[in-house]
């Protein structure tokens, strides 16, 4: 493991990596049924405190085992084994949601023991790793034994969380300070040597892919919504507007997403990479929770949730605008610009939303109130391909013209 050409050309995803996503599909699943099932009861606040752990947990595992990899995969034995290792931590996370959710829902404590287990097991996993980089990489060792000693130290936290049980506000508070700890620790150790050699374009294409595999929540719940419809109604109009409304919507999130320059300007400035990559935690919360909210509109349509057809609306035009508004965000700390026609785009498609949610305040149906909602990324997919595009070439011909 003495570091792989970060100018390799035609770079692509590895078959072992393609293997280790698959997991992350039943972890987001898992986290987005546990948040539905809290949102169509009402419970707001519970709903979002667990989901934002459990998406947490899973990104930040999955982003440290990804740049690893993008660095200093081998495709040897100890690597392929170590990464099996990873997909158990991944599942057994996921083994793990039922009993976070239920009891952050509760309010007293947190069952956290099987998601902390399994987050253990995937940076145990990373740590070995490490290790081996320091053995066989002098150059990159003092780098190298950093992360593997500063995540050691922050394992040895979360493995005593496992066996304590304090009450919920205490483990907040501890599970705060020990994440920040640990989105602390690239920060520290890349900055040892000149940093480790992560390739842009692969590092690009993984992040695109699990925006992929999150995006197959949105297709689960409009899956799910669809069969409510059906069960109760039959095939009616309405089946064909949630159909035709929820498939567009995942892919008018898709189009939207793929609009982000990531590998050209990571190539030119390697720097920029940390906000890059933690900003994208937060859209792959996002595109997950908008496949919770259209299972939330399932349990409305059949009968069963215990809020109304607005609130359950609200719970799929708020995941939209916090993925719209976030990815405008990383836009501009990636290009370090600001493009006022974002704004414009902006506004568009947060009043769309707002249209959504009117719509069926006022009496019209869910799958309606989907429909109005994928204007959101339209507006932006048609500003983009009439003006945007034009917007961001001159912005890339800037930062390839500085970098000459």
């Amino acid at each position: 493991m003495i570091g792989r050409d970060p100018g390799e050309r035609h770079r692509a995803a590895s078959p072992l990596e393609l293997l280790y996503d698959l997991t992350l599909v039943v972890a987001f699943s898992q986290a987005g049924t546990q948040m539905a099932h809290l949102l169509e009861i009402g419970h707001f606040g519970a709903a979002v405190g667990a989901f934002a752990f459990a998406m947490f947990a899973i990104c930040w595992a999955w982003i440290n085992y990804s740049w690893l990899a993008s660095a200093f995969d081998n495709d040897d034995i100890f690597f392929r084994i170590a990464t099996m290792v990873q997909m158990m931590g991944v599942l057994l996370m996921a083994l793990g949601m039922p009993a976070l959710f239920s009891s952050i829902d509760e309010g007293l404590h947190v069952d956290n023991a099987v998601v902390v287990a399994g987050y253990v097991v995937m940076r145990l996993s990373t740590v070995s790793l490490w290790l081996r980089v320091a053995r066989h990489n002098p150059d990159l060792r003092r780098t190298a034994l950093t992360y593997a000693g500063l995540i050691s130290a922050a394992q040895v936290v979360w493995i005593v969380l496992i066996f304590v049980d304090p009450p919920l506000a205490v483990t907040v508070a501890i599970v705060v300070a020990v994440g920040v700890f640990e989105v602390s620790v690239p920060v520290i150790a890349e900055r040892l040597e000149g940093g480790t050699p992560w390739h842009p374009h692969h590092i690009a294409e993984r992040y695109s892919l699990l925006v992929i595999i999150a995006l197959g929540e949105v297709v689960l719940g409009t899956v799910l919504a669809i069969s409510a419809v059906v069960e109760e109604q039959g095939w009616s109009w309405e089946a064909g507007v949630v159909a035709f409304g929820g498939t567009a919507l995942a892919f008018a999130l898709w189009w939207v997403y793929f609009m982000l320059p990531s590998g050209d300007v990571l190539a030119r400035h390697r720097e920029r990479a940390f906000v890059w990559g933690y900003g994208h935690i937060l859209l792959f919360a996002a595109i997950a929770a908008t496949g919770a909210g259209l299972h939330v509109a399932s349990f409305v349509i059949e009968g069963v949730a215990k809020i109304d057809e607005t609130a359950a609306i609200l719970t799929l035009t708020v995941p939209v605008a916090v993925f719209t508004v976030g990815l405008f965000v990383l836009y501009s700390l990636l290009l370090r610009q600001i493009d006022a026609f974002h704004g414009l785009l902006i506004f568009g498609a947060v009043l769309a939303l707002t249209g959504a949610v009117v719509a069926v305040a006022a009496g019209a149906s869910l799958g309606t109130g989907i429909l109005i909602t994928v204007l959101a990324p339209v507006i932006i997919i048609v500003g983009f391909e009439t003006v945007g595009h034009r917007h961001q070439a001159a912005a890339i011909a800037r930062i390839l013209d500085e970098n000459r």
